[in-house]
């Protein structure tokens, strides 16, 4: 009996290890782009029908008492939760693209030249000189209907670059009057915005200015990528940590086992159609095994404390598995909890010494640089020596400077100008 039952274990072990071998494109794409992956092989299936996990309409908001970790039972609040859809910025733009701003035929064709050759960060950098040639006008009539753009929401939105961007927002801002004048000069001598530092109202165009969208698109370049998390972790009704796939999302796989024509490439296909079933399946089971380790090793972080040293070297000994198939498996992963949705490889930090995580040392970087004097900045090699103090490990100077970077603080040099300007 225990001869058989090992047996069976092993022809489990090896239909699985068949099934992540041949399906791993399923196992590493995150969880919106799983249909796409699955295309190919459903269109050479005659024996697959995919249903598909998503639902067309997005528009609510996250429900309150989903986030707040009770996770509701309605299917389409379930999926709205995760896949709120925004105007894109195409679609933001093309309602002005009439009147008042553009009323007549010519003035729409040059707006809509605009609106085609943005770069991604919503700056124009079309060909002005062809168009006018093409449509028998001059530069200057091009350019007086291109400027009306500062009047365009997002303003900012069609310039030439930021400092253009800049004037825009500024005719659109709060400014005083009596500061106005001033914040042409700092706009269009950014390069120098210290030499203006003792100006009198001063104060008042880096309030105005330090508002600007930087650059003017970077509100729907947040909101460009649709996150769809594959766990929820959320405290239920009895106060007890719980682990949710995310289900609703996951593609129904229909098999026709009773095919009419009778062929050994039929029964091949449909051999291949119970692999591609065991292959999510096997995806679920993955996953859903990551979210117990990370619970298991992140307790204190989904209770409000921080994340703690979790190599994937630890992950893959748990999953008999090369990190780097680890590393392939949770990228473009997300998980959603009470304190918002995290990218999955975010919860595992590379650990400086067994106690010690790199988010450790960062978040203590924060703290210090909040309470360091204005007039003498800490250096790196200062930070340095705190840090060494403080957790008794051995890292260098670069290390130092490569988690300032990662957390977008300036060096000490160019912090105390900062400093000096406010």
């Amino acid at each position: 009996m225990g001869a058989l039952k090992q047996t069976q274990a092993v022809e489990v072990k090896h239909k699985l290890s068949n099934t992540l071998r041949n399906w791993l494109p399923i196992l590493h794409s995150s969880l919106g782009d799983l249909e796409e992956v699955m295309a190919p092989f459903v269109e050479s299936n005659p024996v697959v029908e995919v249903e598909s996990g998503y639902e067309e309409e997005f528009e609510k908001k996250i429900p309150k008492k989903i986030i707040s970790g009770q996770i509701s039972n309605s299917r389409t609040e379930y999926i709205e939760a995760f896949t709120i859809q925004k105007k894109s910025l195409y679609d933001t733009l093309d309602e002005q693209m009439g009147k008042p701003l553009f009323p007549t035929p010519l003035s729409q064709s040059i707006a809509y030249y605009v609106v085609e050759n943005l770069d991604e960060n919503g700056y124009y950098e079309g060909d002005s000189k062809k168009f006018c040639s093409t449509h028998d006008i001059t530069m200057e009539h091009f350019e007086k209907i291109r400027l009306r753009f500062a009047h365009v929401e997002p303003v900012g939105i069609g310039a030439k670059n930021l400092r253009e961007s800049f004037l825009f927002q500024l005719d659109s801002s709060d400014i005083d009057d009596e500061a106005y004048e001033l914040s042409i000069k700092v706009i269009n001598n950014m390069e120098s915005i210290h030499d203006y530092s003792k100006k009198e109202h001063f104060s008042e165009v880096m309030r105005v200015i330090s508002s600007f969208k930087n650059p003017p698109s970077i509100e729907f370049q947040e909101d460009s990528a649709q996150v769809v998390p594959d766990l929820m972790i959320f405290f239920n009704d009895e106060d007890s940590i719980e682990i949710k796939l995310n289900d609703e999302y996951y593609p129904t796989i229909n098999i026709d086992t009773s095919y009419p024509v009778k062929h050994k490439f039929i029964t091949q296909k449909i051999k291949e159609a119970k692999g591609l079933v065991d292959a999510l399946d096997m995806r679920r089971s993955t996953l859903y095994k990551v979210g117990l380790m990370i619970v298991e090793y992140q307790y204190d972080f989904f209770t409000g404390g921080q994340i703690m040293p979790l190599t994937l070297k630890t992950l893959a000994e748990e999953f008999g598995h090369n990190p780097s198939t680890i590393s392939r498996a949770i990228a473009n992963k997300y998980i959603a909890c009470d304190r918002g949705v995290f990218a999955m490889k975010e919860f595992f930090t590379t650990a400086i010494d067994e106690d010690i995580s790199n988010a450790t040392i960062k978040e203590f970087l924060v703290k210090t640089l909040k309470q360091e004097n204005h007039k003498k900045p800490l250096s790196d090699m200062k930070l340095l020596s705190l840090i060494q103090d403080k957790f008794k490990v051995k890292i260098v100077r670069r290390t130092i400077a490569k988690y300032r970077k990662q957390l977008n603080i300036a060096g000490s040099s160019e912090r105390k100008k900062l400093y000096h300007l406010h």
